[in-house]
């Protein structure tokens, strides 16, 4: 849970997502306490400008709270645990080092199911063909190929569910029967509607048509990708910043299987880079839209959502990135990746 000053926001993000948390102690080469870095942390600078190279030093929070050695007692943890809401507080020793990290859920154990994203809609764009799955999209829909014991569908809804999510929206064309009859079986504890399309209509096309009382903004996911991070820190980060569009994003890492020539302009190399690396965020196909949004979509027609987000950028619409782990999701819309799902989601 520690980090040094000195990485970058990108191994951050890398260690959160790998022990599961959303902040980590700040600490110098001599292993002395320095702050704290949250997930919050890192989406503020990059709002800034930087990018994911960017060294967290400039940007943790050295007046964090911590207990000394001498002043903690657990009574004073848990209350201001319970006063906060804090992830993690530290207890330090007298020479600066770390004597232990304290949790939210030593006192209060792990997180419990919440209401807090009741009357969010979610909006899961499933009229695709799957056409990269086949031959399993002869069969099924795409939604419904099995990962292990679960659907796709099934672990796409689960993590909205949990945050109190009850009202789903998907948007069907191809094997739309079969779409229904699933959900009749399953007799979900939340209401799911369907909005057919009568012709393929892109991946905002077809939103259009969800109902007009909506009032609030509401979630967009492609149905081919199952994600691992707390859907109510996106929507907290789409409100607090007012942000019309909010995309997920993840990080990736792209290696160049060659080494790459610099040359200088009149054409002298410069230097030979073997195999560089590149580092990008990467849409991941999650978005929020303020419902003001649909009035940019053209009725009945071929509308994708880079169109959308085009359209509200010449609109001088505002739009948020939400950056992500490469970890914390996982498309299955390709054979290769499908089948690492089977593994990662056991």
């Amino acid at each position: 849970m520690e980090i040094n000053k000195k990485q970058s926001l990108k191994d951050a993000l890398k260690k959160m997502s790998i022990e599961g948390k959303k902040c980590l102690i700040v600490i110098d080469d001599k292993k002395k306490f320095l702050g704290t870095l949250s997930d919050g942390d890192i989406r503020k600078a990059l709002l800034k400008g930087k990018n994911l190279k960017t060294l967290i030093k400039d940007f943790f929070n050295s007046k964090s709270t911590f207990f000394t050695e001498a002043n903690f007692k657990e009574s004073d943890a848990k209350e201001l645990f319970q006063k906060e809401r804090f992830e993690v507080i530290p207890v330090i020793k007298k020479n600066g080092e770390i004597l232990k990290i304290l949790e939210w859920t030593d006192y209060f154990g792990p997180k419990q199911r919440d209401n807090d994203l009741k009357g969010v809609p979610v909006v899961i764009m499933a009229g695709g063909k799957g056409t990269r799955l086949k031959p399993f999209t002869q069969i099924l829909p795409k939604p419904l190929i099995p990962i292990n014991n679960k659907t796709v569908l099934e672990r796409i809804i689960e993590p909205f569910h949990f945050s109190g999510a009850n009202n789903f929206f998907l948007t069907v064309n191809y094997k739309a029967r079969i779409l229904k009859a699933f959900f009749e079986e399953l007799e979900p504890d939340f209401k799911v509607n369907f909005i057919e399309e009568k012709k393929p209509l892109g991946t905002a096309g077809s939103i259009k048509n969800i109902p007009k009382k909506i009032k609030s903004s509401f979630f967009v996911t492609n149905c081919d990708v199952i994600f691992k991070v707390d859907s109510k820190e996106i929507m907290n980060f789409h409100n607090t910043n007012n942000f019309d569009i909010t995309l997920v994003a993840s990080t990736k890492e792209i290696t160049i299987p060659y080494g790459v020539c610099n040359t200088f302009k009149n054409g002298q190399l410069n230097n030979i880079e073997e195999k560089p690396t590149f580092d990008y965020l990467v849409n991941t196909g999650l978005y929020i839209l303020k419902p003001e949004l649909l009035k940019l979509i053209p009725k009945n027609k071929y509308f994708d959502m880079t169109d959308l987000i085009n359209a509200a950028k010449k609109r001088k619409k505002k739009i948020g990135v939400f950056p992500i782990d490469e970890n914390e999701w996982v498309d299955v819309g390709q054979w290769e990746e499908y089948e690492k799902a089977k593994s990662r989601l056991e």
